[in-house]
């Protein structure tokens, strides 16, 4: 099984860094709008939380894209 997702990847070696490229831009999009929608005085969810204080997207952009380098050079 990882062996053909491997072989796959191969094909698309730049595939990893670009989603963990989007993801960066998508989580500076995401802080913007909730920044611009939510009240200040009203108390944050948790999963708002996450995507704006939190910043998981950024997060896991930067981790895919590193991955997606490491694995790029491997393959």
């Amino acid at each position: 099984m990882m062996s053909q997702f491997l072989d796959k990847l191969a094909l698309v070696r730049g595939l990893p860094v670009l989603v963990g490229v989007a993801l960066v831009l998508l989580n500076g999009v995401v802080r913007c709008l909730c920044f611009a929608l939510v009240p200040d005085t009203q108390p944050v969810s948790f999963f708002l939380f996450l995507f704006t204080d939190g910043n998981l997207l950024l997060h896991l952009g930067v981790i895919v894209g590193l991955l997606g380098v490491l694995i790029g050079d491997v393959l």
